[in-house]
């Protein structure tokens, strides 16, 4: 059997980010030979995410990165099992190396992204699964968004696990680093489920006039009224879960579409892409 040195365990670690004992038997299980010992170390994380793929993911980090002219934006959210491993270097190292890997590639889906090829010839995937290995929880991609606009925005919360990016028309030169920003922030925060009332899904549309007209009914209204009240109840539904339309948290005089047309006359929101993992 070939010996196995310090030398030799480093140079893995070096290839594949594995800890130091589990190099260290790999080597010995592949009697030195180093690309078998990588796949051995491959299969230990396919094993981790084979054995852990049911597991719940409600921690992980969210990171952002916006194109130099603001044209375009890249957002990324890896969940794993617990707050620990999302702490550690490698954890968030992987994920800026998934970050990186979507600028590079400009991944239009999650799947083009998980496939695209890293410096070494092995897929993004296989990075994520071979850090399972090392980590040994479930690491999942739990989202991917390419956005392109006339101005993109982002922004990433304080506690790494929500994000959003906004997309922004008829800007006209204006800046709006700090009205994106607060555009973002405001997703965040109150979870728009669309841009306006014209981007609200049919069935949802649906189960409000339904719910509407259940809640008058249960008040005693008679039934010739209930699908005006219903439609009123639907408005407000549209004024406190569409973008537009909202109150701006920072100032509940204006709403966002009020906010956004003050900054730049006719500016307005194309497109948002809002991400929390484990909310």
């Amino acid at each position: 059997m070939a010996a196995i040195t310090a030398q030799d365990v480093n140079k893995l670690r070096a290839m594949t980010g594995a800890g130091m004992m589990d190099c260290k038997k790999a080597l010995v299980e592949a009697e030195g030979d180093f690309e078998a010992a990588r796949d051995i170390l491959r299969k230990q994380g396919q094993k981790i995410a084979d054995k852990r793929s049911d597991n719940a993911t409600s921690e992980g980090l969210v990171m952002a990165s916006v194109s130099e002219d603001g044209t375009n934006g890249k957002l990324v959210a890896l969940a794993c099992e617990t707050e620990p491993v999302s702490k550690v270097a490698d954890f968030r190292a992987l994920v800026q190396q998934i970050l990186d890997a979507a600028v590079k590639s400009n991944a239009a889906t999650k799947e083009e992204l998980l496939a695209a090829s890293q410096e070494d010839g092995r897929s993004l995937q296989d990075h994520i699964t071979d850090l399972m290995g090392k980590i040994g929880e479930k690491l999942d991609v739990v989202a991917y968004a390419n956005m392109t606009a006339e101005k993109v925005a982002s922004y990433i919360h304080s506690d790494g696990k929500k994000g959003v990016l906004v997309g922004l028309k008829n800007v006209n030169g204006a800046d709006v680093t700090t009205v994106g920003r607060d555009v973002a922030m405001q997703i965040v925060a109150m979870k728009p489920v669309a841009v306006d009332k014209d981007g609200v899904d049919s069935a949802t549309v649906e189960r409000e006039i339904e719910i509407g007209k259940e809640q008058a009914r249960a008040e005693g209204k008679p039934e010739a009224m209930l699908e005006k009240i219903a439609q009123g109840k639907l408005n407000k539904f549209y004024k406190e879960n569409t973008l537009l339309n909202q109150e701006f948290v920072k100032d509940n005089s204006v709403t966002i579409a009020q906010l956004l047309d003050k900054t730049s006359k006719g500016m307005t929101v194309t497109d948002f892409k809002r991400v929390a993992i484990g909310a």
